[in-house]
């Protein structure tokens, strides 16, 4: 199968049951993508597909041949997406460990939505969770990148 993740392309076969987390982190060695519940419940493992956001947990490799593939790793190759430097700006990183799921879902939101009121960001980052709580200051973060552009990266 050929993936393409962050621009380049990678012919590689997988077992039919492994999912895109384990071959990003495991196959490709790009660990910004997080491991943590393994069930879609805490969106660490967000990544875009095509440009829309999905669980890398739960996706299987398999799916995903000749699909465009963003990890964080692919985001901001010119220096800081607008979204990273809003969510460093509103200091919405706390201790980073969603940050990577938190912006591509942000990413995602943008993308669909365009200009998001509160109601809609927390809406659309619901399926991201944040063990320290800085939920305000993501929602400020993500409402401050729609002055970024249009197509928001």
């Amino acid at each position: 199968m050929r993936l393409i993740v962050n621009g380049a392309l990678y012919d590689l076969s997988a077992p039919g049951h492994e999912t895109l987390l384990a071959t990003i982190r495991d196959r490709l060695h790009l660990t910004g993508t997080k491991l943590v519940c393994g069930r879609g419940e805490c969106g660490a493992c967000t990544v875009l597909l095509d440009g829309r956001s999905a669980y890398s947990c739960l996706t299987l490799t398999a799916a995903c041949d000749g699909v465009s593939i963003t990890t964080i790793e692919g985001v901001g190759n010119a220096g800081l997406h607008p979204v990273q430097a809003a969510f460093i700006e509103h200091d919405a990183t706390q201790c980073g460990f969603c940050t990577p799921g938190q912006i591509l879902a942000a990413i995602s939101l943008l993308r669909e939505c365009g200009n998001p009121d509160e109601d809609d960001v927390r809406r659309g980052m619901s399926g991201n969770l944040c063990r320290c709580g800085t939920y305000p200051k993501i929602v400020r973060a993500v409402l401050a990148s729609v002055d970024q552009g249009p197509s928001h990266g």
